[in-house]
């Protein structure tokens, strides 16, 4: 009698999940966004609400909710009510990398989340100033063998994804380089152009304008795949630093538990959008390569990014607030 009761129970729950996701989306969608209004990823928010506001048929309403690099608002979002009417742009920096902080978030990437949409990814390019005689990744390893402790890598931050690249390719390429982190990407680019850092695994958003005008040399690009907008700079793996992908990217997440009928619903409905001419345009001039993934995909880098990162910041001893 009571696995019967139990039988009827789980049937009329299932049945009430298919229908909610029927007429899902009702009312207005929240999609929360931990930065600030008008940067990188509050654009890169904002478009994609646009496009897929307009498939679903109801508003998607974006909330700044800035802070942590991030995680409060992740925060925010992983305590949310399960229902699909709140959604999270989620980011490398606090759904990977935060969780190997001193005191890590109060939620788990992994388990607290449903991953609903990738969108896509910034890569990090590896570069020098153009006085800088390396013209090859081989080069500038050279360099630093030649001289242990002198050549010097920037970063925006401890703990942001230029930062562990350039950790991974100091231990991989076995050369001892100095680390110096800045307070933003904007400082650290200065000093690159002025010749007191030597090197600098940056957004590729950040110094596409330098790369162009020449006043920074490019060597590997830190994605798996070369950047169309500069398809002659090699990437690392294929340098021969391999699984070497450390790339800034984007995506939709979910509260856990969120109905698998919406997951799928909203997968799709993203994933179309993401086929946009126009919104791969208005992406892609944020230095954003569009890339779409199903759920499962999603999950698997998520969790991925957690493990890799994890890995890198125990290996070089990183602390991170």
């Amino acid at each position: 009698m009571r696995m019967t009761q139990w039988l009827c129970t789980a049937l009329m729950a299932g049945a009430a999940c298919t229908a909610a996701a029927s007429d899902y989306p009702s009312k207005p969608v929240k999609l929360i966004v931990g930065y600030p209004a008008g940067g990188g990823a509050d654009i890169v928010g904002r478009a994609v609400a646009q496009k897929l506001a307009g498939r679903l048929g109801q508003p998607i309403v974006v909330e700044n909710r800035g802070g942590a690099a991030g995680v409060i608002a992740t925060a925010a979002a992983a305590s949310a009510p399960a229902d699909g009417y709140t959604l999270l742009l989620g980011h490398v920096n606090a759904m990977a990398i935060a969780q190997s902080s001193v005191t890590p978030p109060s939620y788990d990437a992994a388990k607290d989340f449903a991953p609903v949409a990738y969108i896509g990814f910034v890569p990090n390019i590896l570069v020098v100033h153009p006085s800088n005689p390396a013209r090859s990744v081989a080069d500038l390893v050279a360099q630093a063998r030649k001289a242990p402790g002198k050549l010097s890598f920037a970063s925006p931050g401890v703990g942001s994804t230029n930062h562990l690249a350039g950790e991974m390719f100091k231990s991989a390429a076995g050369i001892d380089i100095i680390h110096v982190p800045y307070r933003g990407s904007a400082p650290a680019i200065t000093d690159l152009l002025g010749g007191q850092i030597t090197m600098n695994f940056d957004a590729l958003s950040s110094v596409s304008g330098f790369l162009r005008q020449g006043k920074m040399r490019p060597l590997a690009v830190s994605s798996r795949d070369r950047n169309p907008a500069f398809p002659d700079v090699p990437t690392m793996g294929e340098l021969g630093y391999q699984d070497f992908d450390v790339t800034i990217w984007y995506g939709i997440v979910a509260p856990a538990r969120t109905p698998a009928p919406v997951v799928a619903r909203l997968n799709g409905e993203i994933n179309r959008a993401l086929t946009d001419p126009a919104l791969i345009g208005q992406l892609g001039e944020l230095g954003v390569q569009v890339k779409t993934m199903s759920p499962a995909e999603f999950g698997a880098l998520i969790q991925g990014d957690v493990e890799k990162y994890a890995r890198v910041i125990k290996q070089a001893g990183i602390t991170i607030q």
